[in-house]
């Protein structure tokens, strides 16, 4: 029986075992999309208790407390800090087998050397403690923590109006040597479902361009305008949260008309509001080209499910669940039509139903362009599939259908400063993947080949790939 979270941690084999110690776990980590603060970094926020580090904002461990039967007032509420912990601390033996069991124990390993104690509710108090004491020194400071895990390069999710001040701030301050980017995410931009919402948030567009928005070319012209700014400051990638692919074409007079329309609030059609959203993909797409940046396509979740909870708490608040679209046509039509005009960028595509993994890995290869090295990329195991069989399925359909050698690894896409060992997880799993392919036969064992792919897909291809 091995032990739980020794060096060996998910490692089931000896090769997987020197493939992960001797090429992957002491690489840096490039997080290419993440939910941080940028004021948290610049002010290098001092955090006074785990609570406050770990548990707001992070709807993975509030969806675990609730169905734990914790109530809301200890998980989002006006419950202490101390007592929102210990409910967690009493909810974490509940979620054996969930990656919030593996996460939770790596990560008071990694940043506070707790070892040998599982968080429950007879070690909740003194962990409590223990980690509130080591949380006042200088070095547990939010800088401090990014160091800590060697993390390299991150970008954080920024939309269009957002000024950039930390950023800003943050590329003159010659202290630190975290490369910290924006990354452009124009969901608000396509919000045609709540009239009043768009049109404050495009009167707001209007203000911070110094435009007059009055048709659908002006609404792209001050569109690129924010694009050529977040540009400005380092920003290589746009990133959008979309429900599936949209592919309903139209004229530039529908698109004129349909945004008129809707600038007069008035309500808009289905019909109108794909054909919206699907001009302003095809300009978002051409305006990455140019520029060389990389387009990040997430598809398929259903949020704010819970209309109650929604009213009550707000977006993101763990009221979210894997959709169940179709999007091979329309992702196929999406793609071809900016490859059809020279204009398809770099472009990640992350599902976040598994069903979709061979579609994707399928579809991405028929866009290839024989010059940039893995321009079109299967997006790593997202949200709901970052757990161990989640990032196996995905490592294995990309392996399958394209070049997992050409994979630009893994991401946070985390809310919270501790969550950078979700990195050593990822790589553990694919160490022990492929040494259980050396084991079977199916490759060879070759330390040369094997340690490249490792480090490639760990480090380097995100490297290469990003023109940060």
């Amino acid at each position: 029986m091995k032990k739980f979270l020794d060096q060996n941690f998910l490692l089931n084999s000896t090769i997987a075992e020197t493939l992960y110690h001797e090429y992957a776990e002491n690489l840096p980590i490039i997080d290419y999309h993440c939910h941080l603060s940028v004021k948290d970094i610049f002010e290098n926020t001092q955090f006074q208790n785990l609570t406050q580090l770990w548990l707001n904002g992070d709807h993975y461990k509030w969806r675990a407390m609730r169905a734990n039967g914790i109530p809301e007032k200890l998980i989002t509420g006006d419950g202490t800090d101390f007592d929102k912990f210990y409910a967690w601390a009493q909810t974490v033996p509940a979620t054996l087998g969930n990656p919030l069991f593996h996460w939770t124990h790596l990560e008071l390993l990694r940043y506070f050397n707790i070892k040998d104690r599982i968080l429950n509710e007879k070690t909740g108090r003194d962990i409590y403690y223990q980690t509130e004491k080591l949380l006042k020194q200088d070095h547990f400071r939010v800088r401090g923590l990014l160091e800590r895990m060697n993390v390299k390069i991150v970008c954080t999710t920024d939309d269009p109006l957002d000024n950039l001040e930390f950023h800003e701030k943050l590329r003159r301050d010659k202290t630190f040597q975290i490369q910290i980017f924006p990354a452009f995410r124009p969901d608000k931009a396509l919000n045609f479902d709540n009239i009043e919402d768009f049109n404050s948030w495009v009167d707001k567009l209007e203000v911070i361009t110094k435009s007059t928005i009055n048709d659908f070319s002006t609404y792209i012209r001050a569109l690129r305008k924010r694009h050529d700014f977040f540009h400005s400051l380092g920003c290589r990638l746009s990133d959008h949260g979309l429900e599936h692919p949209y592919s309903t074409f139209s004229s530039k007079n529908e698109l004129e008309d349909a945004f008129l329309q809707i600038r007069s609030h008035s309500p808009l059609s289905t019909l109108q509001k794909d054909q919206l959203k699907t001009g302003l993909m095809i300009e978002f797409g051409k305006m990455n080209s140019e520029k060389n940046w990389v387009m990040q396509l997430h598809f398929g979740a259903i949020r704010n499910n819970n209309s109650l909870k929604f009213q009550e708490l707000g977006p993101d608040s763990g009221y979210d669940s894997m959709g169940d679209f179709n999007i091979a046509i329309s992702l196929c039509k999406f793609l071809n039509a900016l490859e059809s005009t020279n204009s398809l960028p770099k472009t990640i595509v992350y599902s976040i139903n598994p069903k979709d993994n061979d579609v994707i890995a399928t579809m991405l290869g028929s866009f290839q362009d024989g010059k940039v090295v893995g321009k079109m990329q299967m997006g790593c195991a997202w949200w709901f599939n970052d757990q161990k069989l989640g990032i196996e399925n995905q490592l294995i359909s990309l392996a399958n259908h394209g070049l997992l050698s050409k994979f630009v690894g893994m991401l946070t896409d985390s809310r919270s400063f501790l969550s950078y060992p979700r990195h050593e997880y990822f790589r553990r799993i694919l160490c022990n993947l492929i040494g259980k392919w050396v084991d079977k036969g199916e490759i060879p064992y070759d330390p040369e080949l094997l340690g490249k792919l490792i480090q490639d897909v760990c480090y380097y291809n995100a490297q290469n790939y990003f023109n940060f």
